[in-house]
């Protein structure tokens, strides 16, 4: 899969995108994520990629100029399935979404800042807008952190374990159970019996019925969903 990502502050990425199961991605050449500075698409002195917004009002504008040029840019050498925008009134990012873009090749990611993006934009290239959460934060670069992690961690070869995120929560609109390791009797708190009964039958009953107990106290919402 590659990922484009344009930002006006690539260096935020360094860290994320550096170590553990991304680091992992990229080496194994399952992953290629490309960094586009902004910057560099403007026409405009100091490069400059940002204006008032009309009609006034605080805040400034990320100009279509830029945007544009880099999106036409780079959309010339590469097929995109989707060109998705980072905002705080897109689509709730969830494990549905993440699945979904996993199957995909390439992606074009637009990172926003300020008061955001030139509608025109949006309307004219925009394929998705993607949101993490009800909260507006400084930019759009750790909300693209997060789905680029969110997506990459379900490529075939990223995880060294080939099942774990399908067991992950989310899947199938449950949470995760709970997870034990060594010992199994820690200060007297033991770990439950079935998980070392050394019977994988028992084991995968025990953890589907502790997912729909935990998802049943802590996101009755996401059983409503499923029943849906």
């Amino acid at each position: 899969m590659q990922i484009d990502i344009l930002t006006v502050l690539p260096g935020l990425f360094s860290g994320p995108f550096d170590h553990s199961i991304l680091k992992r991605a990229k080496e194994k050449s399952l992953l290629t994520i490309n960094l586009h500075n902004l910057r560099d698409y403007t026409n405009y002195k100091h490069g400059q990629v940002d204006d008032y917004q009309f009609g006034g009002g605080a805040g400034m504008v990320m100009m279509p100029e830029p945007l544009a040029n880099a999106i036409e840019k780079l959309s010339a050498t590469t097929k995109y399935d989707d060109i998705i925008y980072m905002s705080p009134d897109g689509q709730h990012l969830d494990q549905k979404t993440a699945n979904h873009l996993s199957l995909k090749q390439n992606l074009l990611i637009i990172c926003g800042h300020y008061k955001g993006i030139d509608e025109r934009i949006r309307e004219h290239f925009v394929t998705r807008e993607i949101s993490i959460g009800d909260y507006v934060l400084s930019g759009g670069e750790l909300p693209a952190a997060v789905l680029v992690d969110t997506v990459a961690r379900l490529i075939p070869g990223v995880l060294n374990d080939e099942t774990s995120a399908l067991f992950d929560s989310f899947q199938d609109n449950l949470l995760a159970p709970p997870v034990y390791t060594r010992p199994a009797n820690f200060r007297g708190w033991q770990v439950p019996g079935e998980l070392i009964s050394g019977d994988p039958k028992i084991v995968e009953e025990w953890r589907h019925n502790e997912s729909v107990k935990r998802t049943m106290q802590r996101r009755p919402d996401l059983l409503n969903n499923q029943e849906e």
